[in-house]
């Protein structure tokens, strides 16, 4: 079944992104970059062969003017033939997203600032600030230095969110208590290298982030190797949500595959949690629409959103819009062929996942 009109023509806010790439890819590099593996594997095989794989030479091959389903080496040989800044243009325009909320603080020398990526894609940025990053910025900083800079950077930034990557640093079991500033004090003083693995500290900017006022992004469940998955299932938050429920600033759980049910669960039953399904959509490819759906399953329709999670590539902007799109059209035209609802409301409920519900929860 073909993507509804009145979802195909719906403008996106993408509330989670990074930037794409400056320089043309090489292949090794390209294909490292569909997946979230660090490379192809010497014992043989392509990363072109799975699912995201086929979904760029099905969806995205025709936007460089080659047939559906050419070959990798034909993508990549018409890709490398144009200038960088054309090809991102290309995918970034025909996402139909509007507004990127954009997540610089990984290898920003190696993307597009947020204000780059929306001049190409012919929209709107803004920036959210990754909690880690900022720390590890000021580790120069005494113990009682840090904390008060940390707050000053989160009380005067002008980004709409902050982002912890608590999952690839400790995992997603924070406590439910607020850490005293003497005790982050001292995690401070005992920081001696540069990468920040402190739980004390980590647990300490995300309460600050929400002091703040910000909407709190947390990465959950799928990413690269760096992170242990088990440690990663939203679920693990549950006491943290709890005690920051009263507090009153939305909670984003991001990408959430394989845990997406728990996430809906989450989103659910605490008043200040939405989920989306992030980079999942994109990285399953013609199979989105089944997870898609999984995600839905119980989980309020005010409370999920769309993101890619595009990063490097400006070919899964476009294929996470065109996936997202594909598989809210599957879900609605099902429930309306089982008269779950009205068209009125799909045409809502469709509002709301692509752009609404994103523009309320960061005040856009």
């Amino acid at each position: 079944m073909g993507i509804l009109p009145f979802v195909a023509e719906l403008g996106l806010v993408d509330h989670h992104c990074h930037g794409v790439l400056r320089t043309d890819s090489t292949r090794p590099e390209f294909e490292s970059l569909l997946l979230e593996a660090d490379g192809v594997s010497p014992l043989g095989g392509s990363f072109f062969d799975s699912a995201v794989g086929f979904a760029v030479r099905r969806w995205c091959a025709p936007l460089l003017d080659l047939p559906r389903h050419a070959s990798a080496d034909e993508y990549l040989e018409r890709r490398n033939s144009l200038h960088i800044a054309e090809v991102s243009r290309t995918f970034l325009m025909a996402s139909g997203i509007h507004t990127f909320l954009v997540d610089g603080g990984f290898q920003p020398d190696r993307l597009l600032s947020a204000a780059e990526l929306a001049g190409l894609g012919g929209g709107v940025a803004h920036e959210v600030v990754r909690l880690e990053v900022l720390a590890e910025s000021l580790r120069e900083s005494s113990p009682s230095e840090f904390l008060d800079a940390v707050r000053s950077r989160l009380a005067s930034t002008s980004a709409v969110g902050a982002k912890s990557v608590a999952a690839y640093r400790i995992g997603l079991g924070l406590p439910g208590v607020r850490p005293a500033d003497a005790d982050v004090e001292r995690a401070v003083g005992s920081w001696s290298s540069g990468r920040l693995e402190n739980p004390v500290v980590i647990t300490w900017l995300a309460w600050e982030a929400l002091d703040a006022g910000l909407p709190l992004q947390f990465h959950v469940g799928y990413g690269d190797s760096d992170i242990d998955l088990h440690r990663c299932d939203p679920s693990l938050l549950t006491p943290f949500l709890r005690a920051t429920a009263s507090l009153g600033v939305p909670v984003l759980l991001l990408h959430n595959y394989p845990f997406h049910r728990q996430a809906g669960y989450l989103a659910q039953v605490f008043p200040h949690v939405f989920c989306d399904l992030g980079l999942a959509t994109h990285g399953l490819g013609h199979q989105a629409s089944r997870v898609f759906a999984e995600a839905l399953e119980i989980v309020p329709y005010g409370k999920f959103l769309f993101s890619s999670d595009a990063f490097a590539l400006p070919e899964l902007y476009y294929l996470g819009a065109l996936l997202f799109r594909q598989a809210l059209s599957d879900f609605l035209a099902d429930g309306l062929r089982r008269d779950a609802f009205v068209e009125e409301d799909a045409h809502r409920i469709a509002r709301l996942v692509a752009s609404e519900n994103a523009a309320r929860v960061y005040e856009l």
